[in-house]
């Protein structure tokens, strides 16, 4: 499990394919210093698994589904993405409770800096089906970056950037119409499918919810 707090950018340095699974190797300097074979790595918001480590690398093996299904897509040789390793038991959450799972791909549309101040708008599109789960306020993974809405109109939403997270993540390297992995707030999923499960006569109420476990 992960919070979307971004802990270093790495630099992809190879994509090599062998036998229908490609090879991605990232460039990294401190975070290695924590990782063995075997750890879940957040790379750009998706949860892999590191599969060889050297003293200025670490590399992970792609599935075609996650290939084909993330950002991964645009992935190049000097690309920059987004490492987080995963929350500690005994950690604080710093943004919101992120997966590693990709519910589907945006668009990067633009990061412009907002006139007469040193922050930026970030300006994407997401899938029309994500749509139900973004609101006004809310907790949103971009790239792996906690983030939170400032507005949403229809498919396309704006989230506030300070300098900081600018600096800190891949957002400046983004082009427009650059695929973005999402992944909602899972809590938002989760009620969902309990007032699915729910008749028309049964509404949901917070006691409901308290009994099913939630």
């Amino acid at each position: 499990m992960f919070t979307g707090i971004v802990e270093e950018v790495g630099k992809v340095t190879s994509i090599r394919e062998e036998r229908g699974t490609r090879r991605l190797t990232v460039a990294a300097s401190h975070l290695i210093k924590e990782l063995k074979k075997g750890d879940s790595i957040a790379v750009s918001g998706v949860c892999l698994t590191t599969v060889g480590i050297s003293p200025k690398s670490v590399s992970f093996d792609l599935a075609e589904e996650t290939w084909n299904l993330t950002s991964f897509s645009r992935m190049h040789e000097g690309a920059l993405v987004n490492l987080e390793l995963p929350m500690r038991a005994d950690g604080r959450f710093g943004g919101h409770v992120v997966q590693g799972h990709v519910d589907g791909t945006g668009e990067f549309v633009a990061l412009d800096r907002i006139p007469g101040a040193e922050d930026y708008w970030l300006h994407i599109r997401i899938p029309a089906e994500l749509t139900r789960y973004v609101i006004f306020k809310g907790s949103l993974s971009i790239e792996g970056i906690s983030l939170t809405v400032a507005k949403i109109e229809g498919t396309e939403v704006t989230v506030a950037i300070i300098p900081h997270t600018a600096e800190m993540t891949n957002l400046r390297s983004l082009k427009p119409g650059d695929p973005i992995n999402l992944e909602v707030d899972m809590i938002a999923k989760y009620v969902e499918k309990m007032m699915k499960g729910e008749s028309e006569n049964s509404p949901i109420t917070v006691e409901r919810l308290v009994q099913q476990g939630f």
